[in-house]
């Protein structure tokens, strides 16, 4: 996620989410001591004046808006070039400063350094992620490495280490609040382990491997890019027997997009999953899925095993030179689990009934397909098994979940839980990166002040990267003055042609509901500094998870879910076969997310880093007890999750060690007797979104629920033995 603020260490850019809400931050720091802190830490860093326009400050309305209409491939590279010698400038500032080390000419000083640099890259991310087109490739390539020598600048700069340590150090003789302790003491900390107090030659073999892990990075993200702006062509009808309406319509309208005849499977899982669930044509589907799960697996220039094989023989370099065991061990310092034995007994608890699970529901399907179940049938014939044993047809759910109804449904929960209103913005209002994105403002519904604005994309188009994801432009903060957010939700759904409404499965609504999670954590957070605005891996999840039970709660069904045809809500009846089936297909939904967690830890934990990766995976699995009849959700050759960066490797697991906490949530609400409990809402907010990082998460946790989260309510909610 690319952000306002950036800590860089260890080489690589840190995004430190956050927002506010107030005028004073979560510590209660009072207002007339953030302006002294802001105006110390301003006095050390040099006054300079960017010449690269898009290093300028934002203008515009809502307080400045990125300057989308003015992004171009050529201007941000120059503009991050010129960012990285203004940030050197800053950092050399703060180190050489010959005043003793304070928290504001120290710590506050870090926050501020670097803020055009961060402006061009929140730019940069949404055009490499969202565009992608060969000239702003070219231009990642270019600078990548150039951004990871910047990071190890700061790191291996030993007199601004001294200074950070000072402070942390002697934090209860400067007489810290508990939240500036905390500031000092994890920076403090993060310096440590990326690299800041190894010797000379450390730091050069550290430089070394940091710049070569980012250029391997770079490199995977392109070819996997490259895989994903495939499709299947299927020019006959007989091909796409058995899909509905919708997506058939949807799979025309990209073959005449690629000049073909007939339809056409675009190699991403929102397209690739509708098509294997209800397409009649057995070999058909075969070449699709082998099309989908083969990305980066195919021995030509896209295939990226032998990046993998670089990136996790270079992890493990990293992780010696720094004393850790292994990767795993060393990125989950800064976690809730602490350790991979930790995140593993997890992992296996809930495994092991999966697997069990799995065979229950291949018996099943074999009964009614009379043959063996293979990967590509599974989706299919479980719809079966589900039409039959719950009398429920994906086909007659999906004509309620409208796009624009959906997203409509995700802000009345928001304004019901938080008190936000969501106001689309007439196009042209605020410059936007592509046409299709829609802007809405946010606002108070108690005053009607502004919170922020919220971006939408969520159609697909060559060049963007695959999946769903949530960004933030801009987040709020109140360290050096009252700044609002912008936030973003990113899909891929096939753009309906004509103004044709746009059908959504069940699971894509609730895909959307959990990216809006992410942005609703965001606009409520209350953070003063933004270093305290970034939660750990495994509790990122957590929120977003928790808001996806809200898509079939009543009210929302009944204001926004309407049949498309008939402008019904969705009737009792069938609400309640589907939470009749609501556990129905988790094993498979476990297995397949669950057995990509495994092999990433399997992967980060080992002492020799594979070569072969392809082999790895297999023999991985096998160890397992993978069953035959499920792939992995995301295999080794496509896990952008792992190797696209630093951010998820060894952390796959943080989906299921959120859901607990989101399972147990959601359980409290339901005990309540209302789903919309504004009490526990209110503590929702303030408690879990709006502290970001200021206290530890798992007291944070305790203080919502009044104890630890329950294991046995996600064991319960995906219908798993609990004892």
């Amino acid at each position: 996620m690319q952000r306002r603020h950036f800590l860089i260490a260890g080489g690589s850019l840190l995004a430190l989410t956050g927002c506010a809400t107030a005028g004073a931050g979560a510590g209660g720091t009072p207002v007339a001591t953030l302006e002294a802190e802001a105006a110390e830490a301003r006095a050390v860093l040099p006054v300079q004046t960017p010449r690269a326009e898009l290093l300028q400050e934002w203008t515009g309305p809502f307080e400045g808006v990125p300057p989308w209409d003015k992004v171009t491939a050529d201007k941000l590279k120059a503009a991050i070039l010129e960012g990285i010698e203004l940030q050197r400038a800053e950092y050399a500032a703060i180190a050489d400063n010959p005043a003793p080390p304070t928290f504001a000419n120290t710590l506050v000083t870090n926050q501020m350094a670097g803020e055009p640099l961060g402006r061009a890259l929140s730019l940069f991310g949404v055009m490499t992620g969202n565009i992608g087109t060969p000239d702003y490739q070219a231009v990642q390539r270019e600078v990548a490495p150039l951004l990871t020598q910047a990071g190890n600048e700061i790191t291996f700069n030993e007199k601004l280490f001294a200074r950070i340590r000072t402070v942390a150090d002697n934090a209860d003789a400067m007489g810290l609040t508990a939240e500036q302790k905390r500031i000092a003491e994890r920076s403090r900390d993060a310096f440590i382990r990326n690299g800041a107090a190894l010797d000379a030659a450390g730091k050069a073999e550290l430089g070394r491997i940091n710049t070569a892990l980012s250029q391997a990075f770079t490199s995977f993200s392109q070819k996997v890019v490259a895989d994903e702006n495939a499709w299947t062509h299927i020019p006959n009808e007989s091909g796409v027997a058995g899909l509905p309406a919708s997506d058939k319509a949807g799979a025309a309208a990209a073959a005449r997009a690629r000049n073909l005849e007939g339809w056409a499977i675009v190699n991403t899982r929102s397209s690739v999953d509708p098509f294997l669930t209800m397409a009649d044509d057995r070999a058909m589907r075969e070449t699709v899925w082998r099309k989908f799960v083969n990305r980066g697996d195919n021995g030509d220039a896209n295939d990226t095993n032998a990046t993998i094989a670089e990136i996790v023989r270079l992890r493990a370099q990293r992780a010696k030179l720094l004393g850790y065991a292994n990767h795993a061990e060393w990125r989950m310092q800064d976690t809730m689990a602490k350790t991979p034995e930790a995140a593993m007994d997890l992992m296996i608890r809930v495994w092991r009934p999966a697997v069990a699970r799995v065979a229950e529901e291949v018996a099943d399907m074999r009964a009614i397909a009379g043959h063996d179940i293979e990967p590509w049938d599974y989706l299919y014939y479980a719809e079966k098994v589900r039409k039959a044993k719950y009398d429920l047809d994906q086909n007659e759910i999906k004509p309620y979940f409208e796009l624009n109804a959906v997203k409509q449904g995700a802000f009345y929960m928001a304004g019901r839980l938080y008190g936000f209103d969501f106001v689309k913005l007439a196009p042209g209002t605020v410059p936007v990166f592509h046409p299709d994105v829609e802007v809405f403002e946010v606002k108070n519904r108690s005053d009607g002040s502004h919170v922020g604005l919220f971006y939408s994309d969520d159609f697909n188009r060559t060049g963007k990267r695959s999946g769903a994801w949530a960004t933030t432009y801009r987040s709020y903060s109140t360290y050096d003055g009252v700044k609002n957010v912008l936030s973003s939700n990113n899909n891929n759904f096939n753009k309906a042609e004509g103004g044709a409404p746009l059908l959504i499965s069940l699971d894509d609504a609730e895909t959307l509901f959990h990216e809006f999670g992410h942005a609703l954590h965001s606009l409520s957070s209350k953070v003063t500094y933004p270093s305290l605005a970034g939660t750990p891996r495994d509790y990122v999840e957590y929120p977003s998870q928790v808001h996806e039970h809200w898509v079939l709660s009543r009210p929302i069904l009944d204001g926004y879910m309407k049949h498309v045809e008939t402008g019904q809500p969705m009737p009792q009846s069938l609400v309640d076969k589907i939470e009749a089936a609501a556990t129905f297909n988790q094993g498979y939904a476990t297995v397949s997310y669950l057995s990509s967690a495994l092999v990433d830890m399997d992967l980060h934990t080992r002492a020799e880093p594979p070569t072969d990766i392809d082999a790895f995976e297999r023999e991985s699995l096998a160890r397992y007890g993978m069953p035959k009849e499920i792939v992995m959700r995301h295999r080794l050759p496509q896990f952008n999750h792992l190797f696209t960066s630093d951010a998820y490797s060894a952390g796959y697991y943080s989906y299921l060690w959120s859901e607990v906490m989101d399972a147990d949530t959601w359980a409290y609400f339901e005990e309540s007797g209302d789903v919309f409990n504004p009490d526990i809402g209110r503590r929702y907010k303030e408690i879990i979104l709006a502290e970001g990082n200021t206290t530890d998460r798992a007291e944070a946790y305790r203080r919502f629920r009044g104890r630890d989260p329950d294991v046995s309510a996600l064991l319960k909610v995906r219908g798993f033995p609990t004892s």
